[in-house]
């Protein structure tokens, strides 16, 4: 068997994400795992020179925003009590796909499990797709999940997909 150690989620704290949490947590259970939940606070590309926002003290705004991040993550490493122990947090600043292939080589990542958003066609071109990044860039395994946590049967769980 493959040995799966550390396994990664990426969360944006939505409902996608809750539910590749719920399936991460169920093979981090299953496989004796370390389960990390990682956060990436976007930087903003571009300053809007001249207008009322140049002025936003951005750095102020990226730390407390990664500070709140670091409180919700602990708060869902917390209600992971059959993982107590297991559970890694930690929340970035960066580009969210760099900042996620960082944190796999930097934790020695085994498995991603990540969310997706089913954007469609349309919103993936005009909004690119973190996860589909991801996959085509990560150097492990990626199981991406779509759809909100439901009780894992086969007529209501949600869609995840493996990639490798």
């Amino acid at each position: 068997m493959i040995p799966i150690k550390n396994i990664l989620v990426p969360t944006d704290f939505s409902e996608p994400a809750d539910a590749a949490l719920a399936y991460a947590r169920t093979l981090a259970v299953e496989f004796g795992s370390r389960l990390h939940l990682l956060h990436i606070v976007p930087e903003p590309n571009l300053l809007p020179w001249g207008s009322e926002l140049s002025t936003v003290p951005f750095a102020d705004l990226l730390t407390q925003t990664e500070a709140a991040a670091r409180e919700r993550l602990t708060e869902k490493g917390a209600a992971l009590t059959d993982l107590a122990g297991r559970v890694v947090i930690d929340a970035r600043i960066g580009t969210p796909v760099d900042r996620v292939l960082d944190y796999i080589d930097d934790q020695h990542i085994d498995l991603v499990v990540m969310g997706t958003h089913g954007r469609g066609l349309v919103g993936h071109l005009l909004l690119g797709s973190v996860a589909e990044r991801v996959v085509r860039r990560s150097p492990v395994p990626v199981l991406t999940v779509h759809g909100v946590p439901a009780t894992v049967n086969t007529k209501s769980a949600p869609a995840a997909h493996a990639t490798a």
